[in-house]
């Protein structure tokens, strides 16, 4: 029977409702045996050499993509977009997804069997490595639902030893297609960085749009022999407008970035033809620059026989260029961290040094006053932007600090001090903070609830208390008992920074057992994406185990996020770095005041942090939040409740507990769920026997918000 005749083509259709595999006219099996024919994603085959996807892209359109399965033709036949009942409209044609894939080595003397892949200090753009074009053979297809969500996958791909596929997947009543190349080598210790987007040897579409670094609004005309360049933008975003509408790219906002000391905007995307080693056409897309901010750049671990998903999101809109940038900026509410009812937004951990570029201005420009330049420095411009409301300093992280005289740091930090009061104001507080590295082992930051003198070198025959003129009372400290007695006297909080990397890479397990450790002073540890690795599906995994690890140690220690960057200018990517503390606070203290009520709060749990598209308003197991203790006549059969608010589609949530030797873990699919919504998980827990308790939930973009644990007696 000829399969292009009518009844060979019923033979077809009643194949793919059988779910079976077949073969195309271009002798490629598609297997449908796991793609569920009730979806709302529906999978056709809209010739014998084509699929066609069809989705909700929102509550009132669809969307539609024609994969070309031939094996001379551009994969993606078609993008279109149908508003409500009128025909679909065609957006664009004749693309190829296009990916180049960097492969580096890992230094093999600073990965050891216990903190294998837990190395910032490294840089394999020193060390041999190669950039590969990520090819595709098209000599299978395969379709699967997770849930109503519907993933295409098109094989072979290949870079270098990197092998896999390239995966379409599409969510309900959204305009997103998240493309990825999945990819795994059998190699040990790579390194692995890449660049992806679409492209086209015919573009279609009239002209590109973005937004410069400062959001200015920027454009220019599509020209196919345009010489490709890499380009500063706002949003990680870029869109092509055509004639029907635009379409998008941008990666997962944090992901993408792996960690930095700086976080300048190093040209995260490219346009225009012969980019890199991408294929013929006129292109734009995501990158990533070998050389980062050319001090540690340690790129993505690529643990070997893992799965690393090499992504970024397209997103279809039938309006204009600039309407689709707002559209893809609401996923991140423009890079902003949103005002919660009874939370105000604290981060911590930036070496800005704006003590010292004053000080170095005063000098330059011989003014005892405020230095031109810095009458509101660009850092705090870029923070009210970002919705931050309570900034942690990290100034003096300099080798030379601990070795001050006292003469010269007590000037510093009376100018620190002074310099965060005029900078303050009712809606936004500065606070200060350093990194100060001495006496206890690794590295550890100091946060007071008000201004307060030290020095970070007691000699043997100096008083550990005295008056100064001028300054008041002035501490110095010369052992991890001076500084703990520092912390009671003032009722401070320290905490280990970059636990378990970095410099602290033996901390906080190392001293544990210390009293500075085991004292309410003490919080715990900071959270923060680093290191990267793109088989996982989470971000910070290394200081969420520690977390887990501190609390089965028997004290109650919490972990905050930090940032750890250098610098922070308005036209800084600083977002992708980010993430955020949301405190239970009535209100921001006055600096004058005293911010006794923050560090309370962190120390009694008040708090959960997120990368920023994930909120948590509200948080309870047996109607107890955060830091606060279940009782014995509860501890048995409990109701977690959380409130959730999200942007991207949730992928799961965990519910965390131990009893002191084992983590239990118990995973809630949110493969339901679909963009910009809400909901509130009622999960019932059993308590017995455990110690502790906490929340965590994560998007498709590896997007988190978790909560402190909630402690059972």
């Amino acid at each position: 029977m000829n399969p292009l005749s009518p009844s060979g083509r019923k033979l077809i259709l009643i194949a793919i409702a059988a779910g079976l595999t077949f073969l195309t006219r271009a002798q490629i099996p598609v297997d449908l045996s796991n793609y569920r024919s009730d979806s709302v994603v529906t999978v056709s085959q809209a010739t014998p050499d084509a699929l066609q996807i069809s989705w909700p892209a929102s509550k009132t359109s669809r969307g539609g993509m024609i994969l070309d399965l031939r094996p001379d033709q551009p994969l993606i036949r078609a993008l279109s977009l149908a508003e409500g009942n009128q025909p679909a409209k065609t957006i664009t044609t004749q693309l190829d997804p296009v990916t180049t894939l960097t492969i580096g080595e890992r230094d093999k003397k600073k990965h050891d069997e216990a903190f294998r892949g837990m190395v910032f200090f490294e840089n394999p753009r020193q060390k041999p490595y190669e950039t590969h074009t990520v090819k595709l053979t098209k000599t299978k297809a395969r379709v699967f639902n997770t849930g109503q969500r519907v993933t295409v996958c098109i094989g072979d791909v290949a870079a270098g030893s990197f092998r896999g596929e390239l995966r379409f997947t599409f969510y309900p009543n959204s305009p997103l297609i998240h493309a990825e190349a999945v990819m795994s080598t059998s190699e040990d210790l790579r390194a692995i960085i890449y660049d992806t987007g679409l492209s086209s040897t015919t573009p279609d579409w009239n002209r590109m749009v973005w937004l410069d670094p400062l959001g200015n609004l920027r454009s220019e005309k599509v020209k196919a022999d345009t010489r490709a360049r890499p380009l500063a933008v706002k949003h990680r975003t870029l869109v092509a407008e055509g004639d029907n509408g635009s379409f998008a790219i941008f990666p997962a906002p944090h992901q993408y970035f792996y960690p930095l000391d700086f976080a300048d905007n190093f040209e995260f995307t490219w346009l225009g033809s012969g980019y890199s080693k991408m294929p013929a056409g006129f292109g734009f897309g995501v990158r990533q620059p070998p050389d980062g901010d050319k001090r540690w750049v340690p790129w993505f671990a690529a643990p070997a026989g893992k799965e690393h998903h090499l992504g970024v999101f397209y997103l279809l809109s039938a309006n204009n260029g600039p309407q689709t940038l707002a559209q893809v900026a609401e996923y991140t509410r423009g890079d902003r961290f949103k005002k919660l009812p009874g939370h105000h937004t604290f981060t911590s951990h930036y070496h800005i040094e704006h003590t010292i570029d004053y000080i170095e201005r005063q000098k330059r420009q011989r003014t005892s006053g405020i230095p031109d330049g810095l009458e509101t420095p660009g850092f705090v411009t870029k923070f009210k932007e970002t919705g931050v409301e309570i900034v942690h300093l990290g100034e003096f992280h300099h080798g030379w600090t601990p070795g001050q005289k006292t003469p010269e740091r007590l000037v510093m930090l009376k100018i620190m001090h002074e310099e965060c009061e005029r900078l303050s104001d009712k809606e936004f507080l500065l606070l200060p903070g350093e990194e100060p590295n001495v006496h206890l082992g690794g590295h550890w930051m100091s946060f007071f609830p008000k201004p307060v003198y030290w020095v970070l070198n007691r000699g043997a025959n100096e008083p550990f208390e005295e008056q100064v003129p001028g300054y008041g009372t002035v501490y110095r400290v010369g052992s991890s008992a001076d500084v703990l007695n520092l912390m009671k006297k003032e009722n401070g909080l320290m905490w280990t920074a970059h636990a378990r990397i970095k410099s602290s890479k033996d901390f906080p397990d190392s001293y544990r057992e210390k009293d500075f450790y085991q004292s309410d002073h003490f919080l715990g540890a900071a959270w923060k994406s680093m290191p990267s690795d793109l088989s996982r599906s989470t971000l910070g995994w290394r200081v969420l185990d520690l977390l887990d690890d501190m609390n089965q140690w028997g004290q109650r220690k919490q972990i905050l996020g930090e940032v750890d960057v250098f610098r922070v200018e308005p036209d800084y990517e600083l977002y992708a770095h980010m993430n955020i503390n949301y405190l239970r606070l009535d209100k921001i203290p006055r600096y004058q005041d005293g911010w006794q009520s923050i560090l309370d709060g962190l120390r009694r749990g008040e708090f959960f942090t997120t990368t920023g598209e994930i909120l948590i308003p509200k948080f309870t197991v047996a109607n107890k939040q955060s830091g606060e203790t279940i009782s014995a006549a509860q501890n048995s059969k409990a109701e977690l409740v959380a409130e959730l608010e999200w942007t991207f589609p949730l992928a799961f949530a965990e519910v965390v507990s131990g009893d002191g030797k084992t983590i239990r873990r118990q995973r809630i699919d949110l493969i339901d769920t679909e963009s910009f919504s809400q909901r509130t998980l009622r999960v019932p827990v059993d308590l017995k026997d455990q110690k502790w308790i906490r929340f965590e939930v994560w998007d498709i973009a590896a997007n988190g918000a978790f909560t402190q644990p909630v402690w059972v007696e």
